[in-house]
């Protein structure tokens, strides 16, 4: 049975981030390339949220070993690329939804420009009110603000957009 892209991309679904275990690596945007040769040896190629990402040799083995178990499969390779540029636009709608079941408020999208005040108008995702306030720029990790809603009374994080 000839595998494609599809049937690759479609079981990848199934991995989800360590960090967000709500979201997909397909859904997140890193899974950025796949190729399957006529042999069904499988490519896929991550970018990851940032450079420093310590989850990325997880999420490598995590996808290596979701695609081996594929009927079919020859080879596996699972390679990291920084030749695409990570950014919040490649975040797919169904994950924009899933970071926000994880208590995440999900970052808006742009158009390559990002001001420092966008951080400041962001929608609590536990009440979906914008009576929010921003604690704190630096979360727990790089790509997290933190935040505070002032009708709920929760406090959260905010997935930064990044350009």
């Amino acid at each position: 049975m000839k595998l494609s892209e599809e049937n690759i991309r479609e079981a990848l679904y199934d991995v989800k981030d360590p960090e967000i275990p709500t979201i997909s690596l397909v859904d997140l945007g890193i899974v950025t390339g796949i190729s399957v040769s006529d042999t069904n040896d499988v490519n896929v190629q991550l970018t990851p949220t940032f450079a420093g990402c310590p989850a990325l040799r997880i999420m490598e083995d995590l996808v290596a070993d979701r695609i081996k178990i594929i009927d079919g499969v020859n080879n596996v390779t699972v390679s990291t690329n920084f030749d695409v540029q990570w950014n919040t636009n490649m975040i797919s709608e169904v994950g924009l939804k899933a970071l926000k079941k994880h208590g995440l408020a999900p970052p808006p999208r742009h158009d390559g420009y990002i001001e420092l005040d966008v951080l400041s108008d962001t929608a609590c995702p536990y009440c979906g009110s914008r009576n929010t306030t921003l604690e704190t720029p630096f979360g727990p990790t790089l790509c997290r603000s933190m935040h505070y809603c002032k009708n709920c009374k929760q406090a959260f994080e905010g997935f930064k957009p990044v350009t």
